[in-house]
C-alpha cells in the first residue's frame, strides 16, 4: 500500500476532535475470558472512528515501555545518532534480563527482540535536550521525559494513552510525522510482523517493569483491503504468563471487530 504524506492530513493534529467511539461486546467478552484488566482500541482512520473496549482506560495514560522504541528509532535516525537501522550498537557486556539481549545488535534486530539495552544506548547517543525537543514536537503523550534520557519511557515520567497511541501511529502510517520520509518508511518496515493475501500486520509490544508485574502493551496497525486501522492494547501484567496474552488477546480482538 502506498503511504501518501498528505492522505490523512485532516485527521492527524492531536488537538483535533476525538472520533466517535463504539463499544465492542465481543472484545469485552474476550477480555473477560482471558481474565485480564485492560483495554483495546482500533482507530479506523478513514472513518475517524474508534471501536474497542473500556473507553475510560483507553483514554488513561500509562508508561509506554518498549512501544516507545518506534519513536526512539525515528528520533535516533533523524538526529544522526545512528546511521541506519542496520548499524550495530554495543550492549556493553553486562548481564541482561534476557540472554537474547547479551550481544551487540542493530536497531532492526533490537526492536524485534524488544531489547531495551540497545535502545538505552541509542537514547544516550541522542542526548537529553535533542530527545526532549523531538518528543515535544511529536506531541507524544504527555511529552514529559524528565531528566534521565535512558529510562523515561521505561519508568516514567513519559506516559501515553491507548487512544493517543493509535493517533500517533496513524500519523506514522501517513508519513505525517516531523521526520524525513525515509526515516518514517524504514521505521514502518522494521515493525512489520505478518502478511496475508490481502492484509499486512505491523506491531510492537511493551512491558513496563519487565519481567515483573506492570502494564503490558501491544500497539500497531493493519492494512487490509486498501484501508488502514491502527490499534492499541494494554493490560495489567500480574504474573509472567500474562505477558503472552498481549498479542494473543490483541489478535483475537482484531478478528472480533472484523479487521483481521
Amino acid at each position: 500500500m502506498k503511504h501518501l504524506p498528505g492522505l490523512f492530513l485532516g485527521f492527524f493534529c492531536l488537538a483535533a476532535h476525538a472520533g466517535e467511539w463504539t463499544a465492542s461486546a465481543d472484545v469485552a467478552a474476550l477480555f473477560k475470558q482471558a481474565d485480564v484488566t485492560g483495554t483495546f482500541v482500533v482507530y479506523d482512520i478513514e472513518a475517524d472512528r474508534y471501536l474497542g473496549y473500556n473507553r475510560a482506560r483507553a483514554e488513561t495514560r500509562f508508561v509506554p515501555a518498549s512501544t516507545f522504541k518506534i519513536a526512539n528509532t525515528m528520533i535516533g535516525l533523524a538526529v544522526g545518532a545512528v546511521e541506519n537501522v542496520d548499524e550495530v550498537l554495543p550492549y556493553g557486556g553486562a548481564p541482561q534480563p534476557f540472554r537474547s539481549w547479551e550481544r551487540d545488535m542493530s536497531l532492526r534486530e533490537a526492536i524485534a527482540l524488544s531489547n531495551a539495552t540497545i535502545y538505552r544506548v541509542l537514547a544516550r547517543r541522542i542526548g537529553l535536550e535533542r530527545m526532549r525537543k523531538n518528543v515535544t514536537e511529536l506531541q507524544y503523550g504527555n511529552a514529559d521525559i524528565g531528566t534521565r534520557v535512558d529510562t523515561f519511557w521505561l519508568e516514567g515520567p513519559l506516559e501515553i494513552s491507548a487512544v493517543e497511541q493509535t493517533r500517533f501511529l496513524a500519523r506514522l502510517v501517513a508519513g505525517d510525522l516531523p521526520f524525513p520520509q525515509d526515516v518514517q518508511r524504514v521505521t514502518r518496515e522494521i515493525v512489520r510482523l505478518e502478511q496475508g493475501e490481502d492484509w499486512t500486520l505491523y506491531g510492537k509490544t511493551g512491558w513496563m517493569n519487565a519481567p515483573g508485574s506492570g502494564v503490558g502493551w501491544w500497539v500497531g496497525w493493519i492494512e487490509k483491503d486498501e484501508r488502514i486501522y491502527t490499534f492499541a492494547l494494554n493490560i495489567d501484567i500480574l504474573k509472567s504468563s500474562d505477558a503472552g496474552k498481549r498479542i494473543e488477546l490483541g489478535k483475537a480482538s482484531l478478528e472480533a471487530v472484523g479487521v483481521r
